[in-house]
């Protein structure tokens, strides 16, 4: 469930956990009620030397949530490869900006739901 994941990975996860942004703690309210999307999601869950905003096991799924410094070139590869590494521990891996959990949850919520019907498959 963790893929290899150190022990100061797991501190920084606390640390995260401790800290949310205003949209990660928008969704963890809905996230963390398991009767809209009957699975148990984890937050700031530690993946091998990363870190993903959530995490659902039983789906192999990964919610990020990106703020405006993800449009920088250096950010965005970054991501990309981050992306590349998680989908080949067999995860599938979501993105939302800031602006979309904060102004179009319902449906941030739907593509959730349809990414989690897609894992079930």
């Amino acid at each position: 469930m963790f893929y290899g994941a150190k022990k100061n990975i797991f501190q920084k996860a606390a640390d995260l956990r401790n800290n949310m942004t205003l949209s990660e703690e928008k969704l963890w309210e809905i996230l963390h009620d398991r009767k809209v999307f009957k699975v148990k999601f984890r937050r700031q869950h530690p993946i091998d030397i990363f870190i993903a905003d959530f995490y659902c096991h039983s789906c192999k799924l990964a919610i990020e949530i990106d703020g405006g410094v993800h449009l920088d070139q250096e950010v965005m590869d970054y991501d990309e490869e981050r992306t590349y590494i998680l989908e080949k521990y067999g995860i599938t891996v979501i993105r939302f900006k800031n602006e979309e959990v904060l102004y179009a949850i319902e449906r941030v919520k739907e593509t959730i739901l349809n990414a989690i019907a897609l894992q079930s498959l």
